[in-house]
């Protein structure tokens, strides 16, 4: 091998104690970087561990609470089915009333705590990323650091980092640990990205879900102001009658339908013109007749499917459907109703854009159709079955003998039919949310339908008398 001149081998000297120095930088910044990374892991997980107590504690709290709150509203609800059994008097309907009034209060409440809890859990998961991303970012500046030194150690030649080296085997000593720290940092922004990715996903689940609650709350506050207004009516029965039982029985009967005011009086349809409630009570009997769910609870289920829609008037299917599963996050189920809307349309020869359907409404998406306010994807499975009940090929949503029979098979598959009060409630929950309806924020649309068809019972039973 030839030697070297006396000024090269003076300019590979320096280089190579350049190197050196380098590779000295390099293990100082990981070193460096590892401390940091350690003492940034601790405190985090010591902010976590801390936090996450205080919200144990506070969680259990809340949960405890939730938990009487829910025997509460369940005394309440009890309070309200015996006073229902039992025979009208002055006294009962005052009982029925309070009962009404303290159960909406009390479930109230219950949402409050619920969203507070919910909001801890969304403080807790925003700390948690705040602090990823500030490892985050130390972490990448150390990684720039480093790629800064590793351009220096590619600009040498393999004869300066030989002679950086008294032996070659800490030449490759230096080399693999280089490779090392680079990927075991490049690992660990990997895995920390992960985890923040995932945590802002869970932050996001779960601000929607206090968002939901929350609007299920307002749902309450227009429930109270209802019975509020009924507590003003028991005010004003209290002050006409003075108490008096006999006053009170003379004004029920001056309060009281007749048969003819029954049959003739309107039965609000959402979606559809209204109907004499006779013709309305003519097609629960029709669907009794093929399902087995009692007339008064169907009733009851397109009333309150009414009152709800009436609170919010009438949407369109690009906005409240479509537009609004995208906007949520749902971009395939938004695709999947848009189609099943288009289908069932057209195959009835409508425009799509002029049939109303449900508005978005406080607790999610709207575009449920007609009376029985279902959506695109749900009435589709039923056409079949409501063209072999009622002969209407294809069957009409916004039809009201469709829509009545489309609800009493979606009630029966619910279990509707098996009767009883329990069964009923069970079933009137899962035609409003499905697999959620046991969460306590719904109970009040399975205690409003039970509540209208306590109405229609007595009306249909005094047309049964005439």
């Amino acid at each position: 091998m030839p030697k070297l001149k006396t000024k090269s081998r003076q300019e590979y000297r320096f280089r190579a104690k350049n190197y050196a120095e380098t590779i000295r930088e390099v293990s100082g910044i990981f070193c460096a970087v590892f401390i940091l990374v350690y003492v940034l892991f601790s405190a985090s997980m010591l902010h976590a561990q801390v936090g996450s107590q205080e919200v144990a504690v506070r969680r259990a709290h809340l949960q405890a609470e939730l938990d009487q709150l829910e025997k509460d509203i369940e005394g309440q609800r009890q309070i309200l089915q015996t006073k229902q059994r039992e025979s009208v008097s002055l006294e009962r309907d005052v009982a029925i009333i309070d009962a009404s009034i303290q159960k909406a209060k009390l479930s109230i409440r219950a949402r409050d705590l619920t969203i507070a809890a919910l909001g801890d859990d969304i403080l807790e998961k925003g700390n948690t990323i705040g602090s990823l991303s500030e490892k985050m970012r130390r972490e990448k500046e150390s990684i720039a650091q480093l790629m800064r030194k590793t351009n220096e150690f590619d600009a040498y030649s393999f004869i300066e980092i030989m002679l950086a080296n008294e032996n070659i085997s800490d030449l490759f000593s230096d080399i693999d640990s280089f490779d090392s720290i680079n990927q075991s940092l490049a690992a660990s922004l990997s895995e920390i990205k992960g985890v923040k990715e995932n945590t802002e996903e869970t932050k996001h689940a779960l601000e929607n879900k206090r968002e939901e609650e929350v609007q299920l709350k307002q749902i309450q506050v227009l429930e109270r102001t209802k019975l509020e207004k009924d507590e003003a009516e028991k005010r004003r029965i209290l002050k006409a009658t003075k108490g008096e039982e006999r006053a009170y029985q003379d004004l029920i009967k001056t309060k009281e339908k007749d048969a003819t005011a029954i049959r003739t009086e309107l039965f609000t349809l959402r979606g559809s013109a209204a109907i004499p409630f006779e013709k309305a009570l003519e097609y629960a009997n029709f669907a009794f007749q093929k399902t087995d769910v009692r007339p008064a609870f169907l009733l009851g289920i397109i009333a309150e499917e009414s009152n709800l829609g009436g609170n919010l008037g009438s949407g369109n299917w690009k906005t409240d459907l479509y537009e609004c599963y995208k906007s949520i996050g749902y971009p395939t189920s938004a695709e999947k109703q848009k189609a099943a809307f288009f289908k069932i349309t057209t195959g009835l020869g409508l425009d799509p854009g002029a049939m109303p359907v449900s508005k978005a409404p406080y607790y999610g998406c709207g575009g449920a159709m007609g009376p029985a306010q279902m959506m695109p994807t749900t009435w589709l499975p039923y056409e079949g079955l409501i063209t072999e009940i009622t002969g209407h090929n294809p069957p009409n949503p916004w039809d009201p003998m469709d829509a009545f029979v489309a609800a009493a098979l979606l009630l029966k598959d619910n279990d509707a039919a098996e009767g009883g009060y329990q069964a009923e409630r069970r079933a009137a929950l899962r035609y409003l949310a499905g697999g959620n309806w046991q969460k306590p924020a719904y109970a009040f649309y399975g205690d409003d339908v039970m509540d209208l068809a306590v109405i229609y019972q007595d009306q249909i039973d005094i047309l049964a008398a005439h």
